[in-house]
């Protein structure tokens, strides 16, 4: 259903650096870099941060981008990557209970308000 989703940063670079390391568990790498924005994905640019000089944080908006691990280790190597390089813990690697489903994620808020959530779907 969804081709891309974008999220807003302060500092391009920070940020870039950030995902740079936080992605690596995920898959996915910078596929493209311009003046005012980032991409990245594994075939093509499926999630971009936005330069946005006068953002103030995303605050608590409620929205969140989950992004699809291979596995439980994935998940948790994406969470303590993130955490060790300054994001908020929003919810340890573990089991959870969807609508639908079951499934095993984490969540991380990154430096610039954004939730962002790995998840995969053990057997």
């Amino acid at each position: 259903m969804l081709d891309h989703v974008s999220v807003p940063v302060r500092d391009l670079d920070r940020a870039g650096k950030f995902y740079d390391e936080v992605f690596q568990p995920l898959g996915l790498q910078r596929l493209v870099t311009s003046e005012r924005t980032i991409g990245y994905g594994k075939r093509y640019p499926e999630f971009w941060l936005n330069y946005r000089a006068s953002q103030h944080g995303v605050g608590d908006s409620g929205a969140h981008v989950a992004l699809r691990a291979q596995d439980t280790a994935s998940v948790e190597r994406f969470h303590a990557v993130a955490i060790a390089m300054g994001a908020t813990d929003d919810g340890a690697p573990g089991e959870r209970k969807a609508e639908m489903t079951g499934y095993f994620g984490a969540f991380i808020i990154d430096h610039d308000g954004n939730k962002i959530e790995a998840v995969t779907f053990p057997r």
